[in-house]
């Protein structure tokens, strides 16, 4: 493993870690901002750094037909293109194959899917997936190319999936070889079936990753059963390796995660409900469009370290996304990826102390019981 992860507190299945990285330490549990065209939406990097991100997440496939992997490595990989000198993740494209499922063709061999934006052909193979992630966007940690199932999914259909992830496991970890200054993580599959996540964690093993994800959640299977698969899933991955949970999720999702022994995450509900309107706090979400917040000149959460979260009222937030100005849309975005970091250092101070369990309890009550809507 090129990055050394050191376990630090454990509390029960949570745990703390550091991640380290020539380009910095990703503290775990950790929430990366997806940065899905080399930009987190309506935020600079700045902006992004100052809220306690330590890595944030790359989108293979719209690299991939936008600018395009080419010019991405002519320009200097994306580190450089976006001027975010931390760590960067980058998904495998898997989930688009799956997410574009009637524009794109699923074989042994590779991929074959359309272009959402001009219809143009492509073909993604294992090896070609590794190679734009890798060489030509310059990721610090690339992921295996899988396939990744909607739900519900028959078991045959999820055994399937697997199989063919485990087999692209195999050739993406031939095709990245062995590199000392990034990393690849295989991803788990299965669907909600415990059998198949079994046995995709062990021939993942067999394989062996510098870390291991849990994919093929967060695709509609709801927030009860995500939490079933996460009872057994990650106990199933390397105790002493990073466990990724792909596209999760809500802070609820992220504490129950934490609990059963997640250390990492994504997701791009922060920037995509500060889009629309919504602001994460720890009494739940709030819609800033609701009427009752037309005089209120309290904060959006006084205590999450952030200007857009301290220094603006309720009221003004409300304003200016009723007039639809772009100033809403980014002080929406700054304030729930602030607080999603704000809710990952809680976590991380909690099971430091011991008191991970009383957090999660508290977490539940106020997040329930004052949820504002």
């Amino acid at each position: 493993m090129p990055f050394p992860f050191d376990i630090q507190n454990t509390e029960g299945r949570a745990r703390t870690g550091v991640l380290r990285t020539p380009r910095g330490d990703i503290r775990t549990p950790a929430f990366m901002p997806v940065g899905t065209a080399a930009t987190v939406k309506a935020m600079t990097v700045d902006q992004v750094a100052q809220t306690g991100a330590d890595i944030i997440l790359g989108n293979t496939y719209h690299l991939m037909l936008r600018p395009g992997p080419e010019r991405m490595e002519r320009l200097g990989g994306l580190h450089k293109f976006m001027g975010w000198n931390k760590p960067i993740l980058t998904d495998s494209g898997g989930f688009q194959v799956m997410s574009l499922a009637g524009i794109s063709k699923v074989k042994e061999e590779a991929v074959t899917f359309a272009s959402h934006i001009d219809g143009s052909k492509h073909v993604l193979t294992p090896e070609r997936s590794i190679e734009i992630q890798a060489d030509r966007i310059g990721a610090d940690i690339s992921m295996q190319l899988d396939q990744c199932v909607s739900w519900p999914a028959e078991e045959p259909a999820a055994r399937a999936a697997m199989e063919l992830s485990a087999r692209w496991g195999a050739r993406s970890k031939a095709a990245f070889g062995t590199r000392e200054t990034q990393a690849l993580f295989g991803i788990q599959q299965g669907s909600t079936f415990e059998n198949l996540r079994r046995e995709s964690s062990d021939r993942l093993q067999e394989i062996g990753f510098d870390g291991y994800a849990i994919g093929g959640l967060a695709v509609g299977e709801g927030h009860q059963a995500m939490c079933e698969v996460l009872d057994y899933a990650p106990d199933m991955l390397p105790a002493d390796r990073p466990r990724y949970l792909m596209g999760v999720g809500k802070p609820v999702d992220l504490v129950e995660a934490v609990y059963r022994g997640v250390d990492m995450f994504d997701c791009v509900l922060p920037t995509r409900a500060g889009r629309h309107g919504q602001a994460w706090t720890w009494a739940g979400p709030i819609n800033l469009k609701n009427a009752r917040f037309a005089e209120d000149q309290d904060p959006l959460e006084p205590d999450v370290p952030c200007p857009a979260s301290q220094a603006y009222s309720k009221a003004y937030l409300h304003h200016l996304v009723r007039a639809d100005e772009i100033l809403g849309k980014v002080l929406l975005s700054w304030h729930n990826i602030a607080f999603f970091q704000a809710l990952t250092a809680a976590m991380r101070e909690a099971i430091a102390a011991g008191r991970f369990e009383a957090f999660r309890r508290d977490f539940h009550a106020r997040h329930t019981s004052n949820n504002q809507g």
